[in-house]
């Protein structure tokens, strides 16, 4: 079985599609697939499908959308034995039914989430080996696994939706490192156009306007990177009531300083904002 989340929802046996168009049966397939080879447990399924106000009907209705997957993953087998495939399975095989909840058993096939963890876990040894080069590399085919927002055609319930927060928490991580990466071994003119978008997107991300201003600034745009650091400033006080963090300051005063060919290092720490008035 293949499996992809990191964008649009795709789950395929044997090369075909399992995927229902149904909206629940989607949901319950989005939990299952996330967590391919574990038990996900009734309680979440059902948290999940109705928030908090399940209907009396609900492990009834859990069970019908069950067999619903069921009934897709059946035909795939189906399709995949008159294919040739080798090792058939049954469907209980692949959608079991254990104590207290269900697994989605991916027969040892893809998933684009454990190779996302794979690739971005080399590429942060990398860095901290550094591998600047070899960081950059892991990291960019890691976020290449991504088509868009995890999920992107389901509709979540609570389970899913702190899922993709999760998710995409884990990108976010990973695109800093590689920027970082990148400064490091002297990208910074071909990151401008891709930090520009980035900053715009993420309008209160510390360190992605850190980088971004590094990357100005090596580029011969002082002014340009100080700018950067009043519009974020402006947006931190006027939304979050809060000042940039001490390392952004302590950045912001080393390319102040600095003539427009002086190379800055970046500055990294854990300095927390700090609260205005």
């Amino acid at each position: 079985m293949d499996i992809e989340v990191l964008g649009t929802l795709a789950v395929r046996e044997n090369g075909v599609s399992v995927t229902p168009t149904a909206p629940k049966p989607r949901q319950v397939l989005a939990l299952l697939a996330l967590h391919a080879n574990q038990v996900v447990p009734v309680s979440a399924l059902i948290e999940e499908l109705w928030a908090g106000a399940p209907p009396r009907s609900a492990r009834t209705t859990l069970q019908t959308y069950v067999l619903q997957l069921r009934a897709l993953i059946a035909t795939a087998l189906e399709q995949g034995a008159a294919d040739g495939a080798a090792g058939r399975r049954n469907p209980k095989d692949v959608l079991v039914t254990l104590p207290g909840g269900y697994l989605l058993n991916s027969g040892g096939g893809t998933s684009d989430v454990r190779e996302f963890d794979r690739l971005a876990g080399m590429g942060y040894r990398a860095m901290d080996a550094g591998d600047f080069p070899g960081a950059a590399r892991l990291l960019r085919q890691a976020l290449s696994l991504w088509s868009g927002p995890a999920f992107a055609d389901v509709q979540g319930g609570i389970q899913l939706d702190m899922e993709t927060q999760r998710l995409e928490e884990t990108r976010l991580c990973a695109l800093d490192q590689r920027i970082e990466a990148d400064l490091r071994i002297g990208r910074h003119r071909e990151l401008l156009a891709e930090l520009t978008v980035l900053v715009s997107r993420y309008r209160t991300h510390e360190n992605l306007h850190s980088q971004f201003m590094l990357a100005l600034h090596r580029s011969g745009r002082r002014s340009e990177a100080l700018d950067v650091y009043q519009r974020l400033r402006g947006t931190l006080v006027r939304e979050l009531g809060l000042e940039p963090s001490g390392a952004l300051r302590r950045l912001q005063r080393s390319i102040l300083m600095a003539g427009p060919e002086t190379p800055v290092a970046a500055e990294t720490g854990s300095d927390r904002l700090v609260r205005v008035g």
